[in-house]
């Protein structure tokens, strides 16, 4: 199947699922920046389903943190509408969309003087008025943040004497801590070393269980996404070229289109890389 299309191949995604997780739809896209004349994506529909885990793969340049920045909030498209649960992205207020969608970004920039228990205590700005202190909850969530991402032990040691990895994690401990309804990630394993890697995504996936959060997630491994995620969206050339399920959409035929890769598929999925075509 290929196409702009990507609603769920089973039925029309709704707005919530039974446990009230919100869906996150885009319509009607058209994404782009102010140096480009043409859009960098087009899509006519793409939808992350509520209370599940969506990665979004493809080739460089082919417009996957880019349509994420539009999902987030974070790049109004020139054409179409973005919502959450039913809501216009756009029309919600920067508190509001904040405690609403978590987002973590490749560009990162984070004082290196900051501890990670600092840093994390970041993620709850969304919950509290100007100038006020963390209240109960606030340090709760901030808790459990950093016990989830595995950096606990890690609270008084300044970022910046972090290896890559443990930074990483550090930062998914921050926009945990938030507790967004929607957390999207732009390849947040991105030169970590594999032991990290699946440190990060183990938990995110362990988050999009216990609390039932809609997730989507940028990734550059195939065989990672075919791991770890419900739905998966190809991307090819700025327009969706599939959308479903990995042991439906993981093909040697996309591998071909999508990645210029000959490869073989096995039951999984398990990709087998041969070589570039």
């Amino acid at each position: 199947m290929q196409g702009q299309e990507t609603t769920p191949r089973s039925a029309e995604a709704a707005d919530t699922d039974a446990d009230g997780a919100p869906a996150l739809v885009g319509d009607g896209l058209r994404i782009g920046y102010s140096t480009t004349d043409e859009p960098v994506v087009v899509c006519d529909r793409v939808v992350l389903p509520a209370g599940e885990m969506t990665a979004l793969v493809g080739p460089n340049g082919s417009g996957k943190s880019t349509l994420l920045k539009a999902l987030a909030g974070q790049l109004r498209p020139a054409a179409g509408t973005v919502e959450l649960g039913g809501r216009d992205v756009y029309a919600m207020g920067k508190k509001s969309l904040a405690r609403a969608v978590g987002l973590l970004t490749q560009e990162g920039d984070t004082p290196d003087s900051l501890t990670v228990e600092e840093l994390v205590r970041h993620g709850r700005y969304p919950h509290r008025g100007f100038l006020e202190t963390l209240s109960e909850a606030d340090h709760a969530a901030v808790e459990q943040a950093l016990s989830v991402a595995g950096v606990a032990d890690l609270r008084d040691v300044e970022v910046g004497t972090l290896s890559g990895g443990q930074q990483q994690l550090a930062r998914v401990a921050m926009v945990l801590a938030q507790e967004p309804d929607v957390l999207l990630l732009d390849e947040p394993t991105t030169f970590l070393d594999l032991r990290h890697q699946l440190s990060v995504l183990d938990t995110v996936r362990e988050r999009n269980h216990a609390d039932d959060i809609t997730v989507g997630i940028v990734l550059h491994d195939i065989a990672q996404a075919a791991r770890y995620a419900d739905n998966i969206i190809a991307l090819r050339d700025g327009e969706p070229y599939d959308w479903g399920p990995p042991d439906e959409v993981v093909t040697e035929q996309l591998l071909a289109d999508v990645f210029g890769v000959a490869a073989t598929v096995r039951e999984g999925p398990e990709v087998v890389p041969h070589r570039p075509l």
